[in-house]
């Protein structure tokens, strides 16, 4: 892969190069690979096999965890949330002590990992929300718990200039990996003034309706920022500094 450089920048393909446009601008790269049936069936493409098999994994059930809890997660990613959380999830399943190698997968793999994942990476959790919370996954009953205790927004959270309210979001989904389906209960805080004036206690609860699910469980948290014209609330600069985390899991393992 190379940068192309000059005024004239180029797209498409011109013998064996081909020219396009990335996220990291205009680049160059020669044609290749290796002839489709010798990679399926050549011994010396095992281990690239058994490697593009866990990758795909990898990618599916990234999917299947953003596809659940797509509400909340729209207005809080970055450009490269994908790429981060499926190299995260290739650490899951790289931590299946069970299977054959080429056949691990996230279920066998410690999905623990995953917590404190940041969806947004230009805007963290832990460095815009200061406030003391607790989080609470209860298996038996379907319920996905956060309580937030009085606090002070102007000192305990970090705002974008122009902030005028914010709220807390939450989501609790069950997903099925296997079935690339899931259960989602979502809520929210109201719009709470970012002033010096504390905060009453926040409780956010997410009912899943599920008793004793069997499936991996997963909590998500965070914060919105919004402005307030005429009585109306909008998102700032469309969510760039909303933050939202991973903040709890339960494998049912």
């Amino acid at each position: 892969m190379a940068r192309q450089s000059g005024i004239i920048k180029l797209k498409g393909t011109i013998g064996d190069i081909t020219f396009y446009k990335s996220k990291d601008g205009y680049l160059a790269r020669q044609k290749g690979g290796v002839d489709k049936d010798r990679f399926l069936n050549d011994p010396k493409f095992q281990r690239t096999r058994e490697n593009a098999a866990e990758f795909g994994r990898a990618g599916k059930a990234s999917k299947s965890l953003c596809t659940a809890i797509r509400p909340v997660l729209n207005k809080t990613q970055d450009s490269r949330m994908i790429s981060r959380l499926v190299k995260k999830m290739m650490t899951v399943i790289k931590a299946d002590a069970v299977s054959d190698r080429g056949q691990r997968n996230v279920l066998d793999g410690e999905l623990i990992l995953l917590q404190g994942f940041d969806f947004n990476g230009n805007a963290s959790l832990s460095a815009t929300v200061y406030a003391p919370a607790s989080f609470s996954i209860d298996r038996l009953d379907g319920i996905m718990g956060i309580n937030i205790p009085s606090f002070n927004p102007s000192n305990q959270i970090v705002a974008p200039g122009g902030t005028t309210h914010f709220r807390f979001i939450s989501a609790g989904v069950e997903v099925d990996f296997e079935n690339e389906t899931f259960v989602l209960a979502q809520s929210s805080s109201p719009e709470l003034p970012y002033d010096n004036s504390s905060t009453a206690l926040t409780m956010l609860t997410n009912d899943l309706g599920l008793l004793d699910s069997t499936k991996p469980l997963f909590l998500v948290f965070g914060i919105e920022f919004l402005q307030q014209v005429n009585g109306t609330f909008y998102s700032l600069n469309n969510g760039a500094y909303n933050a939202l985390n991973l903040v709890a899991i339960d494998t049912g393992v």
